[in-house]
């Protein structure tokens, strides 16, 4: 311990343990989420590399699929591109409706891809999003035995040693592919999900096709106006979702890392397990929950379910998901919530979204300094969390930061504040002064709206953005820290000090000057340069008291600090030598004032 330095008391110990605790917990979270992730290459590789392995009897019982697609392929260049050249983009842009249209167009494959970013507005326009959500498949279920062949293939056990019962009714088929529903041998509920074995090579090779095509093209997506999105680009974040969906080793993985990380009682709310051994890059195991979804409310409610307790349980779950631990579920809609024997249970781990630390402290700074009617700290977020382009005008960005601060100015606090609609004016705020925020924003704003919409069906009388207000209060409250914001309120009075210091000299200056040009202007007036100089005199050397008392009293705030180095009695050296240099200030100018 430090000479002179204070002993902490227990509980001072104990919280400061706990928020350090939590800070590397948090940290933790995040680097074993980044540890996940796979460079778009190395997941395209791996997908084309699994493709090729097939066993004799899956060889077999596709062979008529294997000869049409290598037949197919021949041709599907020129498919493509007339395809596109039945799409007329030149006329009026890709709109919603031919983006649609073009993927229906494109065949099965894509209008997953097209279901997939229905729910990215991270990376689409919200309009385009709405569109894409009228894509429906109608998928011809996998043959039975394909389903039970590319299990044996991928685990190398035969069905009945994995099974004691297994389904060859398919649970739901989809482009990519279907569940299934079993009991394992130590009488484990299960579904297991079956990818269709030709799909993740056919699916490279078409992205391959059409980022060749789309490239020729040149085709731009139109978006207000003048703004436009490259569809190059846009292919490109197609390609690395998709390449996630075939690859299903990273939805077993956020399952698992959900499960550990946004769960904090089991026995209010779960999701399912992953089963392992049962889990590889195209077969995918899990608990199976038996339960009903909150989209049949109706049902859970005939069955005696109490929907306050299950809505108040999710909207907690939700908000410590989003605040604390800063990773959610992205796509938290009605289908993707069930409740088995009245607990609720979170499924389908397609779409993780992250908050970090830094968006959190924007979050809060963005709430603060429109509490506090401060554009500037608004302004320097917003570009310090975003990406400004080349027409993004500071000081217009600046006006308009004022302009949206004065619709608040009776606002005192949090609790007049609805979150949402202030996140999304602040995003259309950065979106008119060409300030790119990062799309895990739109993401969380999506999947917060989506939350609400199930909890306001399920159970009306309950507010998640009450709960999310009072989380942000309380994380307000502890990101206050006393000891900085007396450093700099006291570095902040001794600026406004130094500048203070010089204001009685321009004061007079601008009387004497203000003065001369009046008798020049109006009439001669004599006599009156004493009395304006001993007016003058008498400001300068008033302000100067004026400043050592604000020097004074920052000194003073300052002695509060662990400021080093320090002067006997454990005060700062910089605290002593403001209090001295206030007292002489004081001194000297009352003695001046006293001759006047």
């Amino acid at each position: 311990m430090k000479k002179h330095e204070q002993p902490k008391s227990k509980l001072e110990e104990v919280k400061s343990a706990i928020t350090e605790k939590k800070a590397q917990d948090r940290e933790k979270i995040r680097m074993r989420y980044e540890a996940t992730k796979m460079k778009l290459e190395d997941r395209k590789a791996h997908l084309q590399e699994a493709s090729r392995e097939m066993s004799d009897d899956l060889q077999r019982l596709l062979a008529k699929e294997i000869e049409e697609k290598e037949k197919n392929e021949k041709t599907r260049a020129s498919e493509m591109l007339s395809i596109f050249a039945a799409h007329n983009y030149y006329a009026d842009g890709l709109t919603p409706v031919e983006l649609r249209t073009t993927l229906e167009d494109l065949g099965p494959t894509y209008v997953k891809i097209g279901q997939i970013m229905s729910s990215r507005v991270d990376i689409l326009p919200e309009k385009y999003c709405k569109e894409l959500e009228k894509l429906r498949s109608n998928v011809k279920p996998l043959d039975p035995a394909v389903a039970r062949a590319m299990i044996e293939q991928e685990t190398g056990k035969k069905i009945d040693e994995i099974y004691s019962e297994f389904r060859d009714e398919p649970l739901g088929s989809a482009s990519i592919g279907q569940v299934h529903f079993g009991i394992l041998k130590d009488g484990t509920k299960v579904v297991t999900k079956v990818q269709r074995p030709l799909i993740a090579d056919m699916m490279v090779k078409d992205f391959e096709l059409l980022k060749k095509l789309g490239g020729a093209a040149n085709v731009l997506i139109e978006e207000n106006g003048s703004k436009t999105l490259d569809f190059i680009s846009v292919l490109e974040e197609l390609e690395k979702v998709t390449y996630e969906e075939l690859d299903f080793r990273v939805e077993a993985e956020r399952t698992r890392f959900f499960k550990e990380n946004c769960i904090e009682d089991e026995e209010k709310i779960s999701c399912p397990t992953v089963i392992d051994e049962l889990s590889t890059s195209r077969i995918f195991t899990m608990t199976f929950v038996d339960g009903v979804t909150l989209a049949k409310k109706d049902k859970l409610i005939e069955e005696g379910v109490d929907m306050n307790a299950i809505g108040q349980v999710i909207i907690e779950n939700f908000v410590h998901q989003v605040m604390d631990v800063g990773f959610f579920h992205a796509d938290p809609h009605q289908g993707n919530i069930m409740v088995s024997e009245g607990k609720p249970y979170w499924i389908d781990f397609g779409m993780i979204g992250q908050i970090t630390e830094k968006d959190m402290q924007f979050i809060i700074d963005m709430i603060s300094s429109l509490i506090k009617g401060d554009a500037e700290t608004l302004v320097k977020g917003v570009e310090s969390i975003g990406a400004t382009g080349p027409d993004t005008d500071h000081d217009k960005l600046m006006e308009d930061a004022e302009a949206l601060l004065s619709k608040y100015a009776d606002v005192t606090g949090v609790n007049d504040l609805d979150v949402m609609v202030l996140f999304n004016e602040v995003t259309d705020l950065a979106e008119d002064n060409s300030v790119e925020l990062p799309g895990r924003f739109t993401m969380m704003a999506r999947s917060v709206i989506t939350i609400e919409g199930v909890i306001e069906d399920i159970c009306p009388e309950l507010n998640l953005l009450e709960l999310m207000t009072a989380k942000i209060t309380e994380r307000m409250k502890k990101s206050f820290d006393l000891k900085k914001t007396a450093i700099d309120f006291g570095k902040g009075l001794i600026d406004v000090g130094g500048k203070t210091v010089k204001l009685p000299a321009l004061l007079a200056d601008t009387l004497s000057s203000l003065n001369r040009g009046k008798l020049k202007v109006n009439m001669e007036v004599t006599g009156l340069d004493e009395p304006l100089d001993r007016i003058g005199e008498f400001l300068r050397y008033s302000l100067l008291l004026i400043v050592a008392c604000v020097i004074l009293l920052g000194s003073c705030i300052l002695c509060l600090t662990d400021i080093e180095p320090k002067a006997a009695g454990n005060v700062p050296l910089l605290a002593l030598a403001g209090i001295l240099f206030s007292i002489a200030l004081g001194v000297f100018s009352v003695k001046k004032l006293w001759k006047k």
